[in-house]
């Protein structure tokens, strides 16, 4: 199977424990999050061999990072250590409407804002680039700083060579503020997959109307629509549109639903799945994040997954996610994890 590089920022992430306000916990949990870096995890729990490139300062949160990395089988040798800029960090805090998580940010002079072209002509980053199959990065990479957006601008604009370059929008406005956001029209109309959600398009493009996206980006091989809890479209240069439901998922938290679907529809696309069982398996590596607190749930075994990607439609439509398993018709009615 070929081979993946995710490109992005990767924080620390804190949490209050248990879940108290921040003006209150006295206790937090540590983790990591990033959405290019969760990509790459769920990439490699599906069996892809993944690499993640970026930098990171050369402090206790930047170890902690490459270790969790390296402990889900993430190759790592082309990340970058900063002796002077920090690693940037996060707070997930639960929001004062108990609607879910609120984020704030601590990530301006962090290491990974000083990405740029230079990254990719590291001896370790170069030779990943020739080795790999497919190459994915997001707009919040292009939003960091105007280096960062010269190595996203380098990633589309560089020979393929066999490569694909998938690009998910992730569109963060407050990102944005102050700087001119036309670029991710660019950049995502010289990728060769784009994900976005239509919320997302609407905001960053002005439309959500699939015709329009597709004149609107009329060069990628394939648009990938997300309509949040309803369906996926899948718009194929050639004329070809897909369509797969949402499942019925039963909430824990939102985030990390969208690089799941990332992971599971590019793991797809590396082995070579036709379009709706690409789009059906991005959908149960996002339902299966949406029933944990974390941001990345395990999918169920090989043999369940296969027969959930080339059930009958009826069946798809009556299968259900929690976080107690899998109940669906295509599962002979047994609820699995």
């Amino acid at each position: 199977m070929q081979s993946a590089l995710c490109l992005g920022e990767t924080m620390a992430v804190l949490s209050p424990s248990p879940l108290a306000s921040l003006e209150t916990a006295e206790l937090f949990q540590c983790s990591v999050g990033g959405a290019e870096s969760n990509v790459a995890m769920g990439l490699a729990a599906l069996g892809v061999p993944t690499h993640w490139l970026s930098r990171l300062g050369d402090d206790a949160f930047g170890r902690r990072i490459l270790r969790t990395l390296r402990e889900h089988q993430v190759g790592v040798s082309g990340v970058q250590l900063d002796p002077e800029r920090p690693t940037g960090l996060y707070l997930k805090a639960p929001a004062d409407d108990g609607s879910g998580s609120e984020m704030l940010y601590y990530r301006r002079g962090s290491a990974a804002s000083a990405m740029s072209p230079s990254l990719l002509d590291s001896p370790a980053a170069s030779e990943l680039l020739r080795s790999v199959g497919l190459i994915h990065f997001s707009g919040i990479t292009a939003a960091l700083s105007g280096s960062c957006l010269e190595l996203c601008e380098e990633l589309v604009s560089a020979p393929r060579e066999g490569r694909i370059v998938s690009f998910d929008l992730n569109w963060r406005p407050s990102l944005w503020q102050g700087r001119n956001h036309r670029v991710l029209r660019e950049l995502a109309n010289r990728a060769d997959i784009v994900l976005l959600g239509l919320d997302e398009a609407e905001s960053a493009f002005g439309s959500r109307d699939e015709q329009e996206l597709r004149e609107i980006l009329p060069a990628p091989q394939t648009l990938v629509l997300k309509n949040s809890e309803h369906s996926t479209v899948s718009l194929c240069r050639s004329g070809g549109r897909q369509e797969v439901p949402a499942l019925a998922v039963e909430l824990v938290e939102p985030v990390g639903a969208g690089d799941a679907f990332a992971a599971g529809y590019l793991s797809g696309l590396l082995l070579g799945l036709d379009e709706r069982a690409k789009l059906r398996r991005g959908h149960l590596a996002a339902a299966c994040t949406l029933t944990v607190p974390g941001d990345r749930g395990p999918l169920p075994p090989a043999a369940e997954l296969e027969a959930l990607l080339n059930c009958e439609e009826a069946d798809w439509l009556a299968t259900s996610v929690s976080a107690t398993g899998i109940d669906s018709p295509a599962l002979t009615g047994q609820a699995v994890r």
